[in-house]
């Protein structure tokens, strides 16, 4: 007698290949793709004012967006913009399900453009599926390669711009054609492309369904007045095959044919007639190829298609409701908090440090003398002409340093400066003020405070 054999702990993946299919929502997603993909390819390479016009770079701690210039001390602007973000996305999962993820995400786009690689090379889902099984042959090894070669030269190409976001990439590019790239460069470049290949060539929907901790939590934001990928049981069971010309009322059927196209074009292999997964990324492939099949059949369109749990059970939808409000008014109170600092944002930064070598100086004719380091940095591209002064102290006055100062676009003009007063003004610890003004028709102004010591009266 044979013993029964041990279950085993792990199954490896089995291979989805998605099927073509055309239609509204596939047109949608290839337009986003190559939306997107442009975007990402060709920004790094619009200028703005003598300098890339979206450089992260770090080592000079800049960040440049367009004609906007942020530093560290704007840190905040980011951090909001990041609440932005992650508040936006739980808006439109509550309003609309995984909308991100079937047309915006990274993920999903660049598995998306290695898919069309894929069917360029090795043909239709059934020529993919038949090449796979067949024989090494010199007809695979040149479809393979040739998918191979279009998939690692994209990839490198995604790593190069990706690291081109964080350094200027016309410098970028000209060290790595003459070989005087630093190895970090390199690093980051084939590191990235080695992880676009990974993921979107050979992972792809293993990403969405093992990986994306959004898939695990999207559930919480779900409710039942959520638009959402569903099919329609009660109208399509029992499901079942037959011709066109079959009675589906007398033969006892619903509207489901059986044919399972659903299932094919589906990139993560789930069958939608099993209702909800987490695996589902709302691509709405299933719902061009069902309605594909309805206008063959002659049956009205929707038998799967985007709804609420509450339509499918005949009962009304509420699209303002208390959760869509909250996130709505949180939205806007973020977004204008940001649009209305960034429109009051004065692009100086003054910054004041007091030298705590020494608590004072007493100078002849009884001045009292404090010494300071005063920064003054120019968020602006363009070189500016500011003025400094110091308030606070009856006849307070700035020596060391010239009436008008210039800074040049995006420098830090640093200055150290005696400021002086009359002992008989100057006694114990004073706030004074320091003030740096444009001496243009712009109008910005900043103040620092900071402490005046002197002796006690």
């Amino acid at each position: 007698m044979n013993s029964p054999q041990p279950a085993s702990m792990y199954e490896s993946q089995k291979k989805i290949y998605p099927r073509e299919i055309g239609g509204r929502f596939a047109n949608l997603s290839k337009l986003a793709t190559i939306t997107l993909l442009g975007l990402f390819y060709l920004m790094p390479w619009l200028m703005w004012d003598d300098h890339q016009a979206f450089l992260f770079d770090l080592p000079a701690r800049k960040f440049y967006l367009l004609g906007l210039t942020l530093w560290p001390q704007d840190f905040p602007y980011l951090a909001l913009l990041l609440i932005i973000a992650a508040l936006s996305l739980f808006f439109f999962t509550a309003l609309a399900g995984r909308l991100w993820c079937g047309f915006a995400c990274p993920q999903t786009v660049w598995t998306e453009a290695f898919i069309w690689m894929e069917q360029l090379t090795e043909g239709t889902r059934s020529q993919r599926m038949k090449l796979d099984k067949a024989p090494l042959s010199w007809n695979k090894i040149r479809r393979k390669g040739s998918k191979q070669f279009l998939w690692i030269t994209f990839s490198l190409w995604t790593g190069f711009t990706f690291v081109g976001f964080f350094a200027p990439i016309r410098e970028l590019g000209a060290g790595l054609i003459s070989l005087s790239a630093g190895d970090w460069t390199w690093f980051w470049a084939v590191f990235y492309g080695f992880a676009t290949y990974g993921n979107a060539g050979y992972m792809r929907e293993q990403v969405c369904k093992y990986m994306c901790p959004y898939a695990r939590f999207q559930s919480a934001m779900f409710d039942k007045d959520t638009l959402i990928i569903s099919y329609d049981d009660q109208r399509g069971e029992p499901r079942g095959g037959r011709r066109r010309s079959v009675d589906r009322d007398a033969a006892g059927l619903g509207d489901c044919v059986d044919c399972t196209l659903c299932v094919q074009v589906c990139p993560t292999g789930i069958d939608i007639r099993e209702g909800l997964q987490y695996e589902c990324i709302a691509c709405a492939a299933c719902i061009d190829a069902c309605d594909s099949v309805m206008d063959k059949m002659s049956y009205p369109r929707g038998l799967v298609r985007y709804t609420t749990e509450h339509a499918l059970h005949s009962k009304e939808t509420h699209v303002i409701r208390p959760r869509m409000m909250v996130y709505g008014a949180l939205l806007l109170v973020l977004v204008g908090s940001l649009v209305m600092s960034m429109a009051l944002r004065t692009p100086i930064i003054l910054d004041v440090i007091r030298d705590r070598n020494s608590l004072y100086r007493e100078l002849p004719d009884n001045m009292i003398e404090n010494i300071y380091t005063v920064k003054i940095i120019n968020q602006s591209n363009d070189e500016r002409h500011f003025g400094l002064s110091v308030t606070g102290v009856e006849g307070i006055h700035l020596d060391g340093v010239e009436d008008i100062v210039a800074v040049e676009g995006g420098g830090v003009l640093s200055l150290p400066l005696r400021a002086r007063a009359e002992r008989k003004n100057a006694y114990g610890i004073m706030k004074i003020d320091f003030i740096v003004e444009a001496m243009d028709d712009s109008g910005d102004r900043r103040v620092e405070d900071s402490r005046f010591l002197g002796p006690t009266p």
